[in-house]
C-alpha cells in the first residue's frame, strides 16, 4: 500500500480477489456503483454464467452486439493472435472445459482440443460479432486486466488510488510504490521487485487456476494442450487489459515478436529457473 493510502476494500469477484487502496474510504454510493459495474462485465463476458452474453454464442451461431469496450479488447486479442501465430486466441474456451476448467468444474481431464480458427468462426466489426457455429469464447487472457481499467477509472476522483485483482494491478498516484514479483513456486519468495510509477503492472503464472498432472489455464490455442517452457511473467504497461494480454502472449513467444503491439517491460521466469526481463525494467531481479 502507497504510504499516503489509508483505506482498503477487500472483496471476491468474478473468480478472484479484490483490494482497493485509497486516502479516503469509498462512500456506500461508490461501492454500489463499483459492483453494478463489475456485475454488468461479468454477465457479458462471463465462461462461467449461464446467463452471460458469452453464453449465448456458445449455444448456436448467430450475430450478437457487445459493449463498446469489445472494440479495444478485439484488436488486441486479434494483434496477438498474429503475432503468437495462433497460439493466444480468444476461441480457447471449448479447450479449456475439455481439459476440466468449464463451467462445471469437473477438473476431470477429456482429450486436448485445439481451437478453431478465427476467421473460420467469428467475423468481428466494431462491437458487433457474426459466429459460423456456437463458439467458446474466452477473453480471461486480457480480460481481468480490462475491468481492472474500468475499475480504475470509475474511482478516478480518488487520488491515488491502487485496484489489485489478485496480480493484476493499476495505480494512479504521485509516489511509485514498490511491489515484489511472487516466486510461482513459492509464494514466500520473490524473484524482484519493481516500482509502479502509474500505469499497470499484470502477472501471469502456471500455478494460479492449475490442477490435476500438469494442467493449468494457459493453453496453446494450436494445440489445446498446456504450456511447459514458461512458468511466469510480469508486463508493466499503460493499462492493465495491454499489460495482462502481454503477460500471458510471453509464453508463446519473446518479447521481440510482441514490440508493435504496445511499449512495455516484462520479466519472464522458466521452467528450469531462468529469468529474462527487458533492459527498461524499473526495477530489480535476484540472483
Amino acid at each position: 500500500m502507497p504510504p499516503e493510502v489509508l483505506s482498503r476494500v477487500t472483496f471476491e469477484a468474478i473468480g478472484t480477489r479484490w483490494e482497493i487502496d485509497t486516502r479516503e474510504p469509498l462512500t456506500e454510493v461508490e461501492r454500489a456503483g463499483l459492483d453494478e459495474l463489475i456485475d454488468e462485465f461479468d454477465r457479458t463476458y462471463s465462461r462461467f454464467r449461464d446467463d452471460s452474453l458469452v453464453a449465448e454464442l456458445e449455444r448456436d451461431a448467430g450475430t450478437w452486439t457487445f459493449p463498446d469496450d469489445s472494440v479495444a479488447l478485439v484488436e488486441l486479442y486479434r494483434s496477438l493472435y498474429r503475432a503468437t501465430d495462433g497460439a493466444m486466441t480468444p476461441l480457447v474456451g471449448p479447450s479449456l472445459e475439455s481439459l476440466g476448467y468449464g463451467r462445471d468444474l469437473t477438473l476431470e481431464a477429456g482429450p486436448a482440443l485445439a481451437s478453431y480458427e478465427w476467421d473460420d468462426s467469428m467475423r468481428w466489426q466494431g462491437s458487433t460479432v457474426s459466429t459460423t457455429r456456437g463458439i467458446g469464447l474466452d477473453v480471461g487472457a486480457a480480460g481481468k486486466g480490462l475491468l481492472v481499467d474500468h475499475v480504475s477509472d470509475f474511482l478516478s476522483a480518488h487520488h491515488p488510488v491502487l485496484v489489485d485483482a489478485s496480480g493484476d494491478m493499476r495505480y494512479r498516484g504521485a509516489e511509485p510504490v514498490r511491489v515484489a514479483l511472487e516466486h510461482p513456486y513459492d509464494a514466500r519468495r520473490a524473484i524482484g521487485v519493481v516500482e509502479l510509477a502509474g500505469g499497470a503492472l499484470c502477472a501471469s503464472a502456471t500455478n494460479r487456476r492449475a490442477w490435476g498432472e500438469g494442467l493449468h489455464h494457459v493453453l496453446d490455442g494450436r494445440t489445446g494442450l498446456p504450456v511447459r517452457e514458461v512458468a511466469a511473467t510480469w508486463v508493466m504497461a499503460p493499462t492493465a487489459m495491454v499489460a495482462d494480454a502481454l503477460a500471458t502472449a510471453l509464453f508463446f513467444v519473446g518479447p521481440d515478436r510482441l514490440t508493435d503491439v504496445a511499449d512495455f517491460s516484462y520479466v519472464r521466469m522458466f521452467t528450469d529457473g531462468r529469468a529474462e526481463y527487458s533492459p527498461t525494467l524499473p526495477g530489480e531481479i535476484f540472483r
